[in-house]
């Protein structure tokens, strides 16, 4: 369901692909993020997405001009998971906020891997 918005010149309805998107790359800006990850149905493996579909590893729930954020991530090994879930939602909140002037209300993260290097 869009996010709706009034103001005097007229209504805005915003997708939730967009947000998706925005939410999507704001969080791969983030250090010791590796990626977003979207499960496999058949499966129940979760995969890495590239960039191109990074909206699939988020969900979004509109109500009104109110947004809950829901992230799908793939840490790198060695960094603090707490640090980094704190510094992805400042930056996904920050920039949805000021990009599409909504308000959001939450932003979860949920770590669903992590990449070792070889």
């Amino acid at each position: 369901m869009p996010a709706k918005t009034d103001n005097e010149y007229g209504h805005i309805n915003i997708d939730d692909n967009v947000i998706a998107t925005i939410a999507g790359l704001s969080a791969m800006e983030g250090y010791g993020i590796v990626g977003m990850a979207s499960k496999n149905a058949t499966d129940g493996f979760f995969e890495l997405l590239k960039r191109d579909n990074l909206s699939k590893g988020v969900k979004i729930a509109t109500k009104g001009s109110n947004v809950t954020i829901d992230l799908h991530v793939i840490l790198e090994y060695g960094v603090r998971i707490s640090v980094v879930a704190e510094n992805i939602i400042e930056k996904v909140r920050f920039n949805v906020e000021n990009l599409t002037g909504l308000t959001v209300d939450k932003v979860n993260i949920y770590v669903q891997g992590i990449r070792v290097e070889k």
